[in-house]
């Protein structure tokens, strides 16, 4: 897709696709810290976020990280549900970190804490319920996750991403 710019030239417009993962969410976690709709509730200093951890998280910014990652989760992959973010947010568990002696298995993310991050979303305007499929994207969040990605790949200093931004 192109858009004329200030000059009436046409440029392509920048999306979530185009700026690499990472950035992104740590950009997304930036603006969403300012959020007064999301907040960490008082429960998730103490909530692991799956079955298989033994600790609680320990970065600073967590929930505001985990909410970013799962507004572009939901972007990409939408709709989708919260068994599915489930799946996508699970490791595979080995026994405890110190010995690793169980054989590899599956296990699922927090549901909790995805569900609360993503009513959070809904709150914001970022994020919408559809029916029986799942959430998905609105206008809003993805003006958001667009804008962020074009500022992300005009920070950003290589080379490859010059064509997008």
């Amino acid at each position: 897709m192109r858009l004329n710019d200030a000059d009436g030239k046409q440029v392509p417009m920048t999306t979530l696709y185009d700026a690499p993962a990472e950035d992104l969410i740590e950009a997304l976690t930036e603006k969403l810290e300012d959020e007064d709709d999301i907040e960490a509730p008082e429960w998730v200093a103490v909530a692991k976020t799956g079955v298989d951890r033994e600790l609680p998280p320990e970065q600073a910014d967590f929930w505001a990280r985990r909410a970013a990652s799962l507004l572009r989760k939901v972007a990409v992959d939408g709709p989708v549900g919260v068994n599915s973010l489930r799946s996508e947010y699970g490791t595979s568990k080995q026994g405890t970190t110190r010995y690793r002696v169980r054989p590899h298995q599956k296990s699922k993310g927090s549901g909790n804490i995805i569900r609360t991050a993503l009513q959070q979303l809904e709150d914001a305007g970022y994020v919408e319920t559809s029916e029986n499929d799942g959430r998905r994207v609105t206008g809003d969040g993805q003006a958001l996750l667009d804008d962020t990605a074009g500022e992300v790949i005009q920070d950003l200093d290589r080379p490859e991403l010059e064509r997008y931004a």
